[in-house]
């Protein structure tokens, strides 16, 4: 009987990180207040403290569910298509290539843009958008280790990861200052270029 409680809670918990996720990606983590978040998730500010001391807290647990969300939203489904290794890797930068359009340029990486909003973040914060990052840069390293037979040897797959990376966020945030799609497109053409002139020294 007494774990009936727990299990009911949790939804609660639920509902206030994605309330908070969703207002943090529109309206930027400093605009959004907690009395926002509490009617958005339609709980009361009694079960926020329940779960989560401070704003922080939240901030901390948003960013752990944008980390499942990516995996499982972007990494998986282009994990398991049937494309090319490289395929793949540029399938990634397609989805926010997609997601910019159908947004009208409102919606960015939710992860980049808050990394630029905070600025100076506490280290625990900071080390959570960093492993986030990291994550990511994983997941295209993983796509670069299948493609070797394309790429020379000795390339720093690492440092090709966080390139790829560079170009996305950088893509974005220039083609959502501009409202429009040439930024980001001749990024990725850059990089399409830089993965030729890698298959060519082979």
């Amino acid at each position: 009987m007494a774990a009936a409680p727990d299990k009911a809670v949790k939804p609660t918990a639920r509902k206030l990180v994605e309330a908070a996720a969703d207002l943090f990606w529109r309206n930027g983590y400093e605009a959004t207040g907690l009395a926002e978040i509490y009617q958005a998730a339609g709980v009361n500010s009694g079960s926020f403290y329940y779960f989560f001391k401070t704003k922080e807290n939240l901030l901390l647990a948003v960013l752990d569910h944008h980390l499942d969300v990516m995996h499982a939203r972007i990494f998986g489904p282009i994990r398991r298509a049937s494309l090319s290794p490289v395929g793949k890797v540029f399938a990634v930068l397609g989805f926010y290539r997609d997601f910019l359009k159908n947004t009208g340029f409102e919606m960015g990486c939710p992860i980049g843009s808050l990394a630029l909003e905070l600025g100076s973040p506490s280290a625990q914060v900071r080390g959570r958008l960093s492993r986030i990052f990291d994550a990511w840069c994983a997941e295209i390293r993983g796509f670069l280790v299948e493609a070797s037979a394309e790429l020379p040897p000795g390339t720093d797959l690492d440092s090709l990861a966080r390139f790829v990376l560079t170009v996305m966020e950088g893509g974005v945030m220039q083609a959502r200052t501009a409202r429009s799609l040439q930024p980001f497109d001749d990024s990725v053409e850059a990089l399409q270029s830089h993965f030729a002139l890698l298959k060519q020294r082979l």
